[in-house]
């Protein structure tokens, strides 16, 4: 991390909050927070590596390689010990972080945090398991077969990030979940498709002393759909 580039933003004075930001998206999309909460708290968003205007890793980071990538952000930015707020993958980052790492995370706030086992149907084995016979009786075709069975954000990735992508949802988080001893906030939209309400109820359930909030007329960016409602949660939660 000592040589690697990385784009971020700060703003405001006290006490730091670091942002993290969900796979395929940017320190962008925490806008309205990092506006808000930056009149009471130093604000710090990054673009994680392979993200909005950072470069892409030097090879398929795994989850651990961006828990150690933020390590480092928050030993240089943060001064040590922090307050994070982190959305879908950057939670997952995070919770793996407070397990690992206690003395990095003060507190967090956690929204649509992806990092759960999830539930498959028998439509999705039926795929997975027609891709691989396919694929074993024709292998020449495996190009052309994985862009048919693959969804249209795996094939936007490069090389790099598709290993990436690879090695990061392969990691279930459950068995992390007894070690966190970080005050802890989940706040989820009651529509979300892309981490829905079990997951949310399974965080609550394993982090001790966790609290859950649920959003109501909210999917996945509940903290972009609902700014004032979400902003008024975490000002109370960190104050």
């Amino acid at each position: 991390m000592d040589n690697f580039f990385y784009s971020s933003t700060e703003k405001g004075d006290g006490k730091p909050i670091l942002f993290l930001h969900g796979y395929l998206s940017n320190k962008e999309s925490f806008y309205y927070q990092t506006e808000y909460l930056s009149a009471f708290a130093r604000t710090i968003a990054v673009d994680l590596p392979g993200f909005g205007k950072t470069p892409e890793p030097p090879f398929g980071y795994s989850l651990g390689d961006y828990v150690d990538f933020v390590r480092g952000v928050i030993e240089k930015r943060c001064g040590g010990r922090t307050d994070i707020i982190a959305h879908s993958f950057g939670g997952r980052i995070a919770l793996k972080l407070a397990a690992l790492y206690p003395d990095a995370v003060s507190r967090m706030l956690l929204t649509g945090s992806a990092g759960m086992k999830p539930r498959r149907t028998l439509r999705f084995y039926a795929k997975k398991g027609t891709y691989r016979i396919l694929k074993k009786f024709f292998p020449c075709r495996e190009k052309a077969l994985r862009e048919k069975f693959s969804s249209p954000d795996y094939l936007a990735l490069s090389p790099v990030m598709r290993e990436s992508f690879v090695k990061i949802i392969s990691e279930h988080l459950e068995k992390y979940l007894p070690q966190i001893k970080a005050p802890t906030l989940l706040v989820f939209g009651e529509n979300d498709r892309e981490t829905p309400l079990y997951m949310a109820r399974r965080l609550n359930r394993n982090i001790a002393g966790s609290g859950l909030v649920i959003m109501k007329d909210c999917g996945h960016f509940c903290f972009s759909q609902n700014p004032a409602a979400f902003n008024a949660i975490a000002f109370e939660f960190f104050n």
